[in-house]
């Protein structure tokens, strides 16, 4: 079950009482720096915090984010209470601690944070830092999604989908997936979606789903991508242009998805939709066994024989050296990319990576700054 935690930088999320925490004077982690010239409201800490933690301005500094987002939530404001938060989740500028995650998270509920609530909601379904209560996780889930929240709905969704923390029940998790759609989350637009083009026991409609992916898609969330260019592939005539499918499966490759990588390498062999060309082939095959590891580079193992042996010894030498050269540029695995323009090359402007560490805590990256 797909369940990872958001980020209020980015997108705001809900609210359950405080069960019996105090808020602290100082938390022994939290670093004592030199603060920045005042601010003078809470709007104006908070976006000095969101400053240091961009590098929008100032020197990029988790640990004077974490203070001026600290001095705001310590005035009582819910945003930067769910920001520390995700702070104490995720260990940024802070030493990693999810018992204060839900300290803070609870704080923001109380005072009224759909986000926090969802996020709390996420917490006690996995058990992580408070003892495990998914009845609890599920009941909050509801309470986020009846104030509109539609990543709690999608929440939902996979619960009932998958049969975790309810009975199992794949009509009512259609219906929470289009509810979470009609309030225009991506990740509920791109798992209905997916019940119509490739659910095999579900009824079939690929325009509905090419339409759903491309909101998605356009919302940064990056397996929409990869499937809408699935899609295309499959159904070129749904294409709104003949380089559609490639745009979107290059931009999900450039986040980190292999299988994008691998499609592109096929295309590129075997000359569908764009020119063949065996040099770009083994090009994209080896940078999907650097995403993908032991399983592409299994299923890829013929097609590097037979390449390689077609190349030549020089060429796949420099071939492996580009590609090595941009995976080190495009090595984190992600989850939402938001950019300004069309077109991104090393790293999108905001991105959300997939959890490396095997926790259910999404990873917010910011724009390197060269």
């Amino acid at each position: 079950m797909h369940l990872l935690i958001g980020v209020l930088l980015i997108s705001g999320l809900l609210a359950v009482p405080a069960s019996g925490f105090a808020v602290s004077a100082v938390e022994p982690d939290v670093p004592n720096v030199k603060p920045a010239p005042e601010p003078r409201t809470i709007d104006q800490e908070i976006r000095l915090a969101n400053d240091y933690f961009t590098g929008h301005g100032v020197p990029q500094d988790y640990q004077q984010s974490v203070y001026w987002f600290r001095r705001a939530a310590e005035a009582g404001d819910p945003q930067a209470q769910t920001q520390v938060g995700y702070f104490y989740d995720s260990g940024i500028g802070v030493q990693k601690d999810p018992q204060l995650a839900v300290h803070w998270y609870q704080l923001a509920a109380a005072n009224g944070s759909v986000g926090a609530k969802v996020n709390l909601g996420v917490l006690y379904f996995w058990g992580t830092g408070v003892q495990q209560n998914q009845p609890l996780a599920i009941q909050l889930f509801r309470e986020a999604a009846r104030k509109g929240d539609g990543l709690a709905a999608c929440y939902l969704g996979n619960a009932y989908f998958s049969g975790h923390g309810v009975p199992q029940d794949k009509v009512e998790g259609e219906q929470w997936f289009a509810k979470g759609a009609a309030m225009h989350n991506p990740q509920a637009e791109h798992d209905l979606g997916l019940l119509y083009f490739d659910a095999g026991d579900h009824v079939h409609d690929v325009p509905k789903a090419a339409a759903l992916f491309r909101e998605s898609a356009a919302a940064g969330y990056v397996p929409a991508m990869y499937s809408l260019g699935l899609l295309l592939v499959r159904n070129p005539g749904l294409a709104k242009s003949p380089n559609e499918a490639v745009r979107f499966l290059t931009d999900s490759a450039n986040a980190g998805v292999w299988k994008s990588s691998l499609i592109l390498g096929v295309l590129a062999r075997d000359g569908m939709g764009i020119a063949a060309d065996k040099g770009a082939a083994y090009y994209h095959f080896r940078v999907s066994a650097l995403q993908g590891g032991e399983e592409a580079n299994q299923l890829l193992a013929k097609d590097f024989q037979v390449l390689k042996a077609t190349l030549g010894t020089a060429r796949i030498s420099a071939i492996d050296s580009r590609a090595e050269d941009w995976y080190q540029q495009h090595h984190n695995a992600l989850e939402f990319v938001y950019k300004e323009g069309e077109n991104w090359t090393r790293f999108p402007d905001y991105a959300l990576a997939v959890p490396a560490d095997g926790t259910h805590t999404i990873q917010m990256l910011p724009a390197l700054n060269d």
